[in-house]
C-alpha cells in the first residue's frame, strides 16, 4: 500500500506541474485563452480525480464507479470542443475508460496485493492523455 501512495504522490506532482505550464494560455485571442483555461482547468481536475481514484483503490466497483463519473465530465468538454482538442478529449476519455476496465480486476480485499506498476501505469497514461489535450488546446489559442 505504501508504494502505491508513493506513486500517487510522484504522479500527482507531476500532473501539478505540467497542467500548470499548460494553463499560461496560449497567445491567441481572449475568447480562445478563456476557453483554454476553461477547458485545461477541468482536464486538470479530471485528471488528478481519475489518478487518485487509482491510488487510493478499495472496492473495485467505487473506483470504477469513480473513473466513468470522470469519463462523463470528459465526455461533456468533447461536446463543447472541436477540431484537435476534441480528439484529444476523446483519447483521455479512453484512457480513463481503460483504467475503469482495469479496476474492476482490482482485487476486492484491502489487505492484497496490488499491481502497483499496472496502477502507475494507468495514471501515467491518463497524465499524459491530459497533457496532450492542453498542448492541442494551446495549439488553437
Amino acid at each position: 500500500m505504501q508504494r502505491i501512495m508513493t506513486s500517487a504522490a510522484i504522479v500527482f506532482t507531476g500532473a501539478l506541474l505540467f497542467t500548470g505550464c499548460a494553463a499560461g494560455g496560449g497567445g491567441g485571442g481572449e475568447t480562445a485563452a478563456t476557453g483554454c483555461d476553461a477547458i485545461s482547468t477541468e482536464v486538470r481536475d479530471i485528471s488528478n480525480g481519475a489518478q487518485n481514484a487509482l491510488a487510493a483503490g478499495g472496492d473495485p466497483a467505487d473506483v470504477n464507479d469513480a473513473l466513468e463519473g470522470y469519463s462523463e465530465r470528459v465526455d461533456a468538454l468533447e461536446e463543447e470542443a472541436d477540431g484537435d482538442v476534441s480528439e484529444a478529449l476523446d483519447a483521455l476519455d479512453e484512457k480513463i475508460d481503460d483504467a475503469a476496465d482495469f479496476a474492476e480486476t482490482l482485487p476486492s480485499d484491502p489487505e492484497a496485493e496490488v499491481d502497483d506498476e499496472a496502477v502507475a501505469e494507468h495514471q501515467s497514461a491518463i497524465q499524459d492523455a491530459a497533457t496532450a489535450v492542453n498542448d492541442a488546446c494551446s495549439d488553437e489559442g
